[in-house]
């Protein structure tokens, strides 16, 4: 009988050794995280102190820029590497939503072809327009619009970014039809020119400069798309509070791994991250740069919120028709 107990007990060690190793071994070498846009950029204002105290905790994490196709290079290159723990992503709204949405077909499927670790950040945008514009609230950006036709215009970062559907989307909550789309190559220069008062208004992200510029009076924010109000500018509405239902739009960044990564290691990355971002001194740089920290981002609510940004955003597209082959 000790035997057959002795017997019993070494094939359920052997059974369980794998899985133990894995979780005591790894990182076994560099983990490497892509970043799918160039540096200097939003992302890489997440990416880098998340990735230096990811570092200190689990050993080689090396940040690699891959940028092109808004985004979409570096996440189908991660979506094709390896499940093995070893190449992980920062992805975003525009790399795991709007992509995939505008794209036909979709270079990835964000919800299958990822495991989703955690959400690391969360970004407001704004309704912004210059001081000469007389309006100070959303309604009466809605009578301007309406009485004074072609008078509005707004800028934002691009075609197809979250900056520039949210735009369409108040236009469709509201019926301020007649506002032209302006793209631009980015955020700064259309945040330039209306400072310079060659465009009257902006849908940008907020950043700690965009509060700095409101509080100097340089330009105006009539209200903000998260759920709440933002602690530094109590004194601006949430677009809810401002009178339009359902104009809630929030961006986030998130680390994702190809499908198919053992779950030990899922469990070990995503324990690590959750470390990193409950740590003050990282959030403390994430508010500063305009972020909200998530710090209690588990892979379910991070793949419920991926789904309900798709399901939101999908009417959207197809109603400006923005999708592209």
């Amino acid at each position: 009988m000790r035997t057959n107990l002795f017997a019993i007990s070494m094939a359920v060690s052997a059974l369980l050794a794998p899985e133990a190793l894995a979780q005591t071994s790894y990182p076994e070498r560099t983990v490497r995280v892509i970043v799918p846009f160039a540096p200097g950029g939003a992302t890489d204002a997440v990416a880098r102190p998340w990735g230096e105290k990811m570092r200190q905790l689990m050993g080689s994490v090396v940040m690699e820029n891959m940028g092109g196709a808004g985004g979409a290079t570096g996440a189908a290159a991660a979506a094709r590497a390896k499940p093995d723990g070893y190449t992980l992503l920062i992805g975003s709204i525009s790399t795991q939503v709007i992509t995939p949405v505008i794209s036909h077909p979709a270079p990835f499927d964000p919800v299958k072809d990822f495991d989703h670790i955690a959400m690391l950040v969360v970004s407001n945008l704004a309704f912004g327009v210059h001081p000469d514009i007389p309006v100070k609230t959303l309604k009466e950006l809605v009578d301007y619009t309406k009485n004074n036709p072609g008078k509005i215009s707004y800028g934002t970062p691009g075609s197809g970014s979250l900056n520039h559907l949210l735009g369409e989307l108040f236009k469709t909550l509201t019926g301020a039809g007649d506002m032209a789309h302006v793209p631009y190559r980015g955020g700064g220069p259309a945040l330039t020119d209306l400072i310079a008062g060659q465009l009257p208004m902006i849908v940008p992200v907020m950043t700690g400069q965009i509060t700095e510029l409101h509080k100097a009076g340089k330009l105006r924010l009539l209200a903000v798309t998260g759920e709440a109000r933002l602690p530094n500018l109590p004194d601006v509405p949430t677009g809810v509070e401002a009178g339009v239902p359902n104009l809630i739009a929030q961006g986030f960044y998130g680390l994702f791994a190809p499908a198919g990564t053992p779950k030990d290691i899922l469990q070990k990355i995503g324990d690590t991250s959750r470390k990193v971002m409950n740590d003050p001194e990282i959030g403390k740089l994430m508010y500063a740069a305009g972020f909200e920290p998530v710090l209690d981002a588990s892979p379910e609510k991070t793949r419920r919120t991926l789904e309900a940004d798709i399901a939101r955003w999908t009417p959207i597209v197809g109603k400006v028709g923005l999708k592209r082959e």
